[in-house]
């Protein structure tokens, strides 16, 4: 489904794809969180297209209701970062990115804890 807002020269579509890109770039941005967790299909597509855009999806799903977006997210954090303060961060960050770049309002950002990373 996309997202669509009626202005004086026509109408915009925000693509749900476009939300998913925002929120796995702001996920990835809050230090503690080492990399997104992605399904094994969609890991595939984004090794055979190389795309920065397949890899930015990689363990991001969202559902847009009319102006309104619930994201699923599934991150891996680094070891030795506390899980509830990191997280907390995401919701923060992906919630406000979304918000100021597309006017969609955000719902909910649910996370999921996929692995620790130690490095």
């Amino acid at each position: 489904m996309e997202a669509t807002e009626d202005n004086k020269l026509g109408e915009v579509k925000i693509a749900d794809e476009v939300v998913a890109v925002i929120a796995g770039i702001a996920a990835t941005e809050v230090e503690g969180v080492d990399s997104m967790a992605g399904n094994i299909t969609r890991d595939f597509m984004g090794k055979l297209s190389g795309s920065k855009i397949a890899k930015s999806m990689k363990g991001v799903n969202v559902e847009v209701n009319d102006d309104k977006v619930c994201v699923d997210l599934s991150v891996n954090v680094s070891y030795n970062y506390n899980i509830p303060e990191v997280s907390e961060k995401v919701q923060e960050r992906v919630k406000n990115a979304i918000e100021n770049m597309t006017g969609l309002t955000v719902l909910e950002v649910n996370i999921k804890i996929a692995t620790v990373v130690a490095k």
